[in-house]
């Protein structure tokens, strides 16, 4: 029996203006291997949000899940800071 580990990812809401979805920027570094500078990207992920309670702003995590539609396969597991 395989073992299913969920990943799980931290970032930040740029979109709620769909209905029940928001849109996650998730951000990471890595060293350059040859020129061995620091180099930043990023990349956005559409996620669930069942109560619509998310706001542009807010810190999240989001868990890896079954497809929900043709580009959501995330789900909002809790907000970590809201926006001010």
């Amino acid at each position: 029996m395989a073992t299913e580990r969920k990943v799980k990812k931290i970032g930040t809401v740029v979109s709620n203006k769909m209905d029940k979805t928001i849109v996650v920027r998730v951000g990471r570094q890595f060293m350059h291997p040859l020129y061995k500078k620091v180099v930043r990207k990023h990349k956005k992920f559409m996620a669930h949000d069942e109560t619509n309670d998310c706001n542009e702003g807010d810190t999240v995590e989001i868990t890896e899940s079954r497809p929900l539609s043709a580009r959501k396969r995330w789900i909002l597991t809790r907000v970590i800071e809201r926006s001010k």
